[in-house]
């Protein structure tokens, strides 16, 4: 089973929690927010407590619509989104128990396949 640490987590996402002053500024510009179980600025809160396993099972991660609104309002610089990015990776990765090698990518793709996707699904799978 992958890892799924608090590191891992900010490690993918690239975010630096301890910024956060949970202002709820985040929350507060999220269009999903009455969809969500967790908002973006508990997300924040429960990766920097170590608190990862609840957030794997969370509804808000598919909620989420990654318009990024919530890193646009954070006077911070904290990006809840790139947060609720990395938790649905780790997701990905335990359900498919892989990581994709770049040797298969030519085998799983033809021409008419978007670049973005491939880029897309190579980023979120082999981080």
């Amino acid at each position: 089973m992958p890892e799924t640490t608090r590191e891992t987590v900010l490690r993918i996402s690239g975010t630096n929690t301890r910024k956060c002053m949970l202002c709820g500024k985040c929350s507060g510009s999220c269009p999903a927010y009455d969809a969500m179980d967790y908002r973006p600025h508990q997300f924040v809160a429960m990766v920097e407590r170590g608190e990862i396993a609840p957030l794997l099972q969370s509804k808000s991660l598919y909620a989420c619509m990654s318009c990024f609104a919530c890193v646009e309002r954070c006077p911070r610089g904290v990006q809840p989104a790139s947060l609720i990015e990395a938790l649905r990776a780790m997701v990905l990765r335990e359900r498919e128990h892989t990581r994709l090698p770049a040797q298969l990518i030519p085998e799983l793709i033809d021409a008419g396949t978007p670049q973005q996707a491939v880029v897309s699904a190579f980023r979120k799978l082999s981080k």
